[in-house]
């Protein structure tokens, strides 16, 4: 696991939240349900690239080339997301998904691993725009013991060979001011490679 504090500064994070709101306009924040019992999350999402990722009671989790609620095609991952992904990523091929979260300030993510994909061998890169979140890494397997760090504005994680497959999750949203995201909150980006290359 790498965290690349303050990676990009704050032009670079103005810029690239402008990227963000368009994706928003053409493919809306939407609430995913939790499979089987159909609780929602309390972040709400939506996607860019070829594929999304999406979750409901009825179909799990799971990628699709479509919006759940508009039918349309994801938007293009912007090219700012595609250079961090170049830049960082130590892999032939670009990512496939780029999943765009909204916490509000009283939202969290609970432990999970992000194992939807075919391809383990592509690193997760995880981008923060916005308040800080209070992160939780742990292992392999879910009761294995975990560590927490303060994910600042601008700041990436990179979960890559034997964190690939690690729980994480966001205990909170941290109080305090930050102006980048005019609403309060924080936006997430996670870049993912979803199929092999041999499978693409």
């Amino acid at each position: 696991m790498r965290h690349l504090q303050r990676y990009l500064d704050r032009a670079s994070q103005r810029a690239l939240l402008i990227e963000i709101r368009a994706v928003i306009a053409e493919a809306p924040l939407f609430t995913p349900a939790m499979p089987r019992s159909g609780k929602p999350f309390s972040v709400t999402m939506t996607n860019c690239g070829s594929l999304g990722w999406v979750s409901d009671k009825t179909g799990g989790y799971r990628y699709q080339e479509t919006h759940p609620l508009t039918g349309r095609p994801w938007p293009a991952m912007p090219q700012t997301v595609l250079e961090i992904w170049r830049s960082l990523a130590d892999y032939p091929a670009s990512p496939e998904a780029c999943l765009i979260n909204y916490y509000r300030p009283d939202a969290r993510l609970g432990l999970h691993r992000d194992e939807d994909e075919n391809d383990f061998s592509a690193p997760v890169i995880s981008v923060s725009l916005g308040m800080s979140a209070r992160f939780r890494l742990g292992g392999g397997e879910r009761g294995d013991p975990t560590k927490s760090l303060t994910l600042d504005s601008g700041d990436i994680i990179i979960l890559a060979g034997p964190t690939r497959l690690a729980y994480h999750g966001v205990d909170r949203i941290l109080p305090g001011k930050d102006d980048l995201v005019e609403e309060g909150g924080r936006f997430n980006l996670t870049l993912r490679r979803v199929n092999r290359l041999d499978l693409a």
